[in-house]
């Protein structure tokens, strides 16, 4: 039998050992995370404040500013104080938090881009029933619904995550508390923490792009058979911007958790996790900023006030 070890506390490695480049990634990743809370809470606040963008599509929008701040807030505190200390240690307890909460908003962000798809879908091809069949008290159970499920199957994911016995080894080859590199230092309760995790982010992640794929495939059929060019252009910029948040979010996660925990997958899972944990959040106010009239024409709107104030 393993002898397995009471765990207070891991060491997080990090991405990497040389003192020169810890340095340069702090300043890199203060600048990613500043630049993602002023760009998402910016977004809430213009879509609270501004008339025009007062419907269905900006509401799910700000939630999703709204979850990228959190899931961002998550990782990248402690990643910036590791960092800058010699000890880059976390409590048994952090780590498993850290766990929770991530699993948690990656599901509610999958299924909020779900909801957003099926909105579109909505205001696309059904225009006329739009107003009354996406009510604000529909949208409001539409959004609920992913927070709820999101968290209720995050804690039993963690619950599998405590299961894990470890044999001395508590260095996780991450910069922060992931299933896959705490899998590989596991020495007892990985085989159903494996097959389990794969399982739920599978069924998770198909059901989710399900409903993102069959809203698009009817949304295509509807814009081709408009006679207007404008009408066709239009509808289409309306969903460029969903479509590139969800090609880049549900590509790294499915390169990340739908693979069984091995030193390369784990190695590679690290340089791909800055990605989706940093660069993502940072960057979906601006794709939906740059790519839409409305939000720009509403920041313009948001400037000119202040500055009359002024």
């Amino acid at each position: 039998m393993p002898n397995f070890t009471n765990v207070t506390e891991f060491t997080l490695l990090g991405l990497t050992c040389r003192q020169e480049l810890q340095v340069l990634f702090f300043v890199v990743f203060l600048a990613v995370y500043m630049i993602t809370l002023l760009g998402n809470i910016g977004m809430i606040i213009l879509i609270s404040i501004s008339p025009q963008l007062q419907s269905p599509m900006y509401f799910f929008l700000s939630h999703l500013s709204f979850v990228d701040v959190c899931f961002s807030s998550n990782v990248t505190p402690k990643m910036l104080e590791n960092l800058l200390s010699e000890i880059k240690t976390i409590s048994y307890v952090g780590c498993l938090v850290q766990c929770y909460f991530f699993i948690a908003l990656v599901h509610v962000e999958v299924y909020i881009l779900a909801v957003m798809a099926f909105d579109r879908y909505m205001a696309i091809c059904n225009p006329l029933l739009y107003g009354c069949k996406m009510s604000r008290t529909v949208c409001v159970q539409l959004i609920s619904v992913p927070y709820v499920y999101g968290f209720s199957v995050s804690l039993i994911c963690t619950l599998w995550t405590y299961g894990l016995y470890f044999c001395g080894n508590f260095e996780i080859n991450h910069f922060y508390c992931a299933d896959p590199p705490l899998i590989k230092i596991a020495c007892g309760g990985v085989h159903i923490k494996e097959i389990t995790m794969i399982v739920i982010a599978g069924i998770n992640f198909t059901y989710s792009l399900s409903v993102i794929l069959i809203s698009y495939t009817l949304i295509v059929v509807a814009v081709l058979r408009m006679r207007s060019a404008d009408g066709r252009r239009k509808a289409f910029s309306t969903c460029g911007s969903h479509l590139m948040a969800v090609s880049m979010f549900y590509g790294t996660l499915i390169f990340m958790y739908l693979r069984r925990p091995t030193e390369e997958s784990v190695e590679q899972g690290k340089m791909v996790a800055v990605f989706y944990t940093t660069v993502i959040p940072m960057l979906n106010p601006m794709i939906y900023s740059l790519r839409n009239k409305d939000v720009k024409e509403a920041v313009n709107k948001a400037i000119t006030k202040t500055y009359m104030r002024q």
